[in-house]
């Protein structure tokens, strides 16, 4: 199986595009336009449920983190209208390598379930085995959570149009909403180890920013503490579930 490369690309990131082009050797990749939050006015921003945002993450919505919602979900859909029964999304401040799309088709091999697995993370504690592949690849569920960044993840063409139904309304950041697999109703998992590196250019994110203004009072985000505790024992349950 091919599995075809979705990167996320802002049109002012060639120099990311170029990078990573350099790092693709024999993989389908192929470039999905990013939305530039930060070019598109707050009032225009469609999709989104501001209120639910700030009251379940204590945060004010940032631009970066909207275009980063609006590009996931815009490459989640370009894979459904061409038809790609499995495809791995990635945003530009990765390394690619030449194993990366055999890695990927064998965590599909044998699962016909809307399934999604994450190929990088900022942390996996707690982590819980579910199987491994013919490629040797562990994956499972984290007990602890979120494990930060959307960079990378492969799914299947069910899951992606589930996810595109059930994420359609942004009141979470891209990469929290997309690990609740107990909400989308899609089967979600990580690899132990990763299966790509983060790029030198992490440290210069086009999505994210400093959050300190955006942040509200500890007063102000007592529901938001509330949803946390409900999430980290479902995400708790997610995981023995797997296991």
């Amino acid at each position: 199986m091919i599995v075809p490369i979705l990167v996320i690309n802002l049109a002012r990131s060639a120099d990311r595009w170029d990078a990573i082009r350099q790092t693709a050797t024999g993989l389908d990749l192929r470039r999905v336009d990013g939305v530039d939050g930060g070019a598109i006015a707050p009032e225009q921003w469609s999709g989104i449920d501001r209120e639910r945002f700030r009251v379940r993450h204590g945060r004010i919505v940032t631009p970066g983190e909207y275009g980063c919602y609006r590009s996931h979900l815009a490459a989640l859909a370009t894979m459904v209208a061409e038809g790609l029964d499995v495809a791995v999304i990635a945003e530009d401040d990765i390394v690619l390598n030449d194993r990366l799309d055999e890695r990927a088709a064998a965590l599909f091999t044998h699962s016909g379930e809307p399934r999604l697995v994450k190929l990088v993370n900022h942390r996996t504690n707690g982590f819980l085995g579910k199987g491994v592949t013919a490629k040797g690849d562990e994956y499972g569920r984290c007990l602890f959570g979120p494990q930060g960044s959307a960079a990378c993840y492969a799914v299947n063409r069910s899951g992606a149009e589930r996810l595109v139904e059930a994420l359609a309304t942004m009141w979470l950041p891209w990469d929290v909403a997309l690990e609740r697999g107990w909400a989308t109703g899609v089967a979600t998992y990580t690899t132990r180890e990763p299966l790509v590196d983060f790029s030198t250019h992490r440290a210069n994110s086009t999505i994210t920013a400093s959050y300190r203004h955006t942040k509200l009072t500890t007063v102000q985000r007592r529901h938001a503490f509330s949803f946390r505790a409900r999430d980290f024992l479902c995400r708790a349950s997610y995981a023995l579930e797997a296991a």
